[in-house]
């Protein structure tokens, strides 16, 4: 890739090149914007995931209490669940401005939908051992493990649509104009955070 770039057989000022990505990450670094836009998608995921891990025991709790509100609203949070998230960005600046929450909510409806449609999945007798009793820890921290990825999903795609700072800002603005260096070390920085996220299953495969 550096090779191509400097024997011009790829043009840099579209491809970028892994010298001038290092270079733009110290450039962050001195400046500090990378913790700030990190720090920021950092703490959206984390409150999506936190405000989805919630929502979802609950609703799925109060759904296996009410089977006949579970019997109707099932359909529903299947469609949800189906339905492209970022179909549902527009609604959401609409309804809640631009800002930190409208990411936040956006993280929220990536993963929670699913959760609680997993919950459902099971009979009454599978529902309260897998979710009422304490022995559906495991269960639980494994949906969790699952919700915080797709929290990462849900922040990126509102900050793509209704953020001023941000990993997923950075992105969009970059390929708005032309920073190519500025998308791929944003990039690169969400596939390090992605790799963190994954450490316990690189682990287990290694070990």
């Amino acid at each position: 890739w550096e090779l191509a770039a400097r024997l011009s057989w790829i043009d840099s000022f579209f491809f970028s090149s892994p010298s001038g990505i290092v270079q733009y990450l110290f450039q962050m670094v001195a400046d500090r914007s990378l913790f700030t836009h990190t720090g920021v998608t950092l703490f959206e995921t984390v409150a999506s995931f936190l405000l989805v891990t919630v929502l979802s025991l609950a609703a799925a709790t109060l759904l296996w209490y009410q089977r006949g509100l579970s019997s109707i609203l099932e359909p529903y949070l299947v469609v949800l669940n189906a339905l492209p998230k970022s179909a549902l960005a527009p609604l959401l600046i609409v309804w809640l401005g631009t800002g930190a929450n409208t990411i936040i909510v956006a993280g929220i409806s990536v993963a929670v939908f699913g959760s609680i449609i997993y919950t459902l999945g099971g009979s009454r007798k599978d529902a309260l051992v897998k979710v009422i009793l304490p022995s559906s820890i495991p269960l639980i921290l494994s949906s969790m493990k699952v919700n915080i990825g797709l929290s990462l999903v849900g922040v990126i795609i509102g900050e793509f649509l209704a953020a001023r700072r941000g990993l997923g800002y950075l992105i969009i603005y970059g390929s708005q104009v032309f920073q190519l260096n500025m998308v791929i070390t944003s990039i690169i920085i969400l596939c390090a955070i992605a790799m963190i996220q994954s450490a316990e299953h690189f682990y287990r495969k290694l070990y």
